[in-house]
């Protein structure tokens, strides 16, 4: 069931991400083309402060074209360590500092044409909570607790896949009431 790459074209080449069409070679000896997004990988963070309440943003995502509750989250840039990003989107995202930042796990969101992983974290944090988001970003963080999160959950407000997958891991990995 492995697909060999024979050939591969860089059919677009963006800011954060670019497309490859490869042409495959099956073990039958048939061949077929893929179209794959290939991306620098991301990651997205599970955010709680010390009163216990978790830190969330709202965002217009154009792709969708509607506002998304999500968790902070952002892009790598190339070469870029995913804890030094998890930091850094943290503090322009929400204006917080992670005193530790623990690893849940890693996902990829749609393996079937992008190869992009999403690094998840947990982050006990301080700070004043005033971000800076990058110029092009247009976002509010807002703030829930452990039950207002399920909540969300079961009503189908959060509908974000990284959110819902880094919830997961961390109520089975680290949440303790």
């Amino acid at each position: 069931m492995i697909e060999k790459t024979l050939n591969s074209e860089i059919v677009f080449d963006g800011l954060i991400f670019d497309v490859e069409r490869l042409e495959i070679g099956r073990e039958d000896g048939s061949r077929s083309a893929r179209d794959v997004i290939r991306h620098h990988g991301a990651v997205a963070l599970v955010t709680r402060k010390p009163d216990g309440q978790y830190v969330f943003v709202r965002q217009y995502r154009k792709a969708v074209e509607q506002m998304m509750l999500e968790i902070v989250a952002g892009t790598l840039e190339k070469g870029e360590d995913p804890v030094d990003c998890a930091k850094r989107e943290l503090l322009e995202e929400t204006g917080y500092i992670a005193d530790e930042i623990t690893h849940l796990g890693a996902i990829y969101p749609s393996p079937g044409y992008v190869d992009e992983k999403i690094d998840l974290y947990f982050a006990p944090v301080t700070g004043e909570g005033l971000g800076v988001p990058d110029a092009d970003e247009r976002l509010e963080s807002l703030e829930m607790n452990h039950a207002e999160v399920e909540a969300a959950i079961t009503d189908g407000t959060f509908t974000d896949a990284k959110s819902l997958a880094a919830w997961m891991l961390y109520c089975r990995k680290v949440y303790a009431p």
